[in-house]
């Protein structure tokens, strides 16, 4: 069996959760924590799936680009996108599905990490997304 490594990536956001019976349908924001777990073919020469400098060059970089002091709403939810779409400057990420915690570890996942680590030689098999200090999701391949 080959190790894996994983980087843990902190970053603030806003969302909400349309058509959630409860607070969370109201703009709100998290300090999220991710932690990427990359599996490589094998190690390199000193014994590394990567360094970890790499993940957070590459997803962590995607992540501070994208989503970091950012709104993250979701394509179908268009009374959230016309408030922040309207404030000017705001930093606005559309997602394709409903921001959950959830949908938000898959995407990093099969999304994100598939297209910025493409050319690094590992692969990223599992993201956990930590929303609050109570509450995480976790996306992994084959699962």
């Amino acid at each position: 069996m080959i190790p894996t490594c994983t980087r843990r990536i902190q970053f603030c956001a806003g969302h909400r959760v349309a058509g959630h019976e409860n607070k969370c349908r109201n703009l709100h924001g998290h300090n999220y924590v991710a932690y990427i777990t990359a599996r490589a073919h094998k190690l390199d020469e000193i014994g590394r799936v990567v360094d970890f400098s790499v993940l957070k060059q590459l997803v962590g970089g995607w992540i501070d680009r994208y989503w970091d002091h950012g709104f993250i709403v979701g394509e179908d939810d268009r009374e959230a996108r016309s408030v922040v779409e309207a404030m000017d400057g705001q930093k606005v990420y559309v997602l394709p599905q409903n921001p959950t915690a959830e949908w938000m570890a898959d995407y990093l996942l099969y999304d994100v990490c598939e297209e910025v680590l493409a050319d690094s030689g590992v692969r990223a098999t599992k993201v956990v997304l930590w929303e609050t200090e109570n509450c995480y999701a976790t996306a992994e391949i084959g699962s």
